[in-house]
């Protein structure tokens, strides 16, 4: 049970407040309502940039990591196809120094040409590196487009190609930050030896004076109902023949969320999972085979994908990956099964939550479902999953036309 208290400034910004005086360090995580999803198709990877952006200094600091590892405190952030998140460390009597380093990068960055050039071209080598030089790095890139056909999901969240973020410009820059860097698109979790009444204070003095701005309406395009199976054939030099399977699921708020996820670890999670006995250990089909669900809050996608052993076919090793869902389809999974799922799953959800940065960021997600009480909910919705729940979303998204199949094939010259 992570106890909190929350309040929203005059401006919009949510603030939740979790006290936990057993130990020494006060965190702070700032979420803002903003992920790759919200970007215009011509210009993508936005989202990403900004999280660079953010640290080339704000309106009255010019650096901000210096201030902070002056005060013993450390900081990082990521970005993914729905948030950027934000987030630092320090000892608890230092809390301060966060608040006044978050809230004047909120204020209005610096809007440096030459810092817009510097993080330009460190987000373009990440592109490169991880996307484009490294064996099977293209794969979202490829994978996406193919399963979603309409809503912003279609790219992954360094972009859809690098020209975009080529081309960025100072104004492109500026309107995205006014647009989504504003209070009332932003939820703050301050948590660890703190109080309510300090965080409070702290909050009015240094982001209440920020203007609230016009949080955006959120119109996205929905994802039609996938209607026939897609494929895609890929060539590159890597070290084996890969299969990535995907099917189309509700997002992470949907109640059915939580069979999916125990469906996937009842496939692939751990030696004992269906997938693994069967096309690794047993068979040697697959030299390694896993599956995950996206988490994603609009309707996401579960994915299977695995490496083959040499000489098998990729068509006749999907077949087999079939047989195994279908399996599940028909005949539903086995009560021990379920049971070590949740155990899994339990066991994993109260291990993270033994620190407290996690904690802040679970509560920072759960409050942008609409109500942070959904933090303290989770166990409980696990525990509520069925067999007969389980077997029945198997049977809603393991079909060939909610599918789609990108075969890798490794070639060797």
């Amino acid at each position: 049970m992570i106890l909190f208290k929350e309040f929203t400034l005059d401006n919009g910004l949510r603030v939740i407040v979790h006290e936990d005086h057993t130990v020494q360090i006060a965190v702070m995580n700032i979420l803002y309502d903003v992920g790759s999803r919200d970007e215009q198709s011509n210009k993508t990877g936005f989202a990403h940039l900004f999280e660079h952006l953010m640290f080339g200094g704000s309106k009255n600091i010019p650096n901000y990591d210096v201030p902070l590892q002056l005060v013993g405190g450390e900081n990082n952030a990521f970005t993914n196809t729905d948030i950027t998140n934000y987030y630092l460390t320090v000892p608890a009597a230092n809390l301060e120094t966060g608040f006044w380093l978050e809230s004047d990068r909120m204020l209005s960055l610096s809007f440096d040409p030459k810092v817009l050039e510097v993080q330009r071209k460190v987000v373009i080598e990440e592109f490169k590196q991880r996307y484009l030089n490294q064996p099977y790095g293209d794969v979202w890139l490829k994978l996406r487009p193919l399963a979603y056909e309409t809503h912003p999901y279609q790219w992954a969240t360094i972009g859809k190609e690098i020209s975009h973020i080529e081309n960025a410009t100072m104004d492109d820059v500026r309107e995205f930050f006014f647009t989504h860097y504003i209070p009332s698109n932003a939820i703050l979790v301050v948590a660890g030896n703190v109080t309510l009444e300090q965080v409070k204070t702290l909050s009015e003095k240094w982001f209440g004076p920020i203007p609230s701005g016009k949080k955006k309406a959120r119109n996205l395009p929905i994802e039609p109902r996938q209607k026939g199976k897609k494929i895609l054939n890929i060539e590159a030099k890597v070290p084996a023949h890969a299969l990535y399977k995907s099917f189309h699921i509700p997002g992470r708020f949907d109640p059915d969320y939580y069979a999916i996820d125990m469906l996937c670890d009842i496939l692939s999670r751990g030696e004992s999972s269906r997938l693994y006995q069967e096309l690794v250990k047993e068979r040697e089909i697959f030299n390694s085979i896993s599956s995950f669900t996206m988490g994603s809050i609009d309707p996401g996608l579960l994915i299977i994908n695995g490496r083959l052993k040499d000489g098998v076919v990729l068509e006749e090793a999907e077949v087999e990956v079939d047989k195994i869902l279908q399996k599940i389809v028909l005949e539903g999974i086995r009560e021990n099964e379920l049971r070590k799922a949740k155990n899994q799953s339990v066991a994993t959800l109260e291990f993270g939550e033994v620190e407290v940065i996690n904690r802040a960021m679970n509560l920072a997600f759960a409050a942008l479902s609409g109500d942070a009480k959904l933090v303290n909910l989770e166990i409980e919705n696990i525990e509520k999953v069925t067999a007969s729940d389980v077997k029945r979303v198997a049977k809603d998204i393991l079909t060939a036309e909610n599918s789609s199949v990108m075969y890798y094939h490794s070639i060797k010259n």
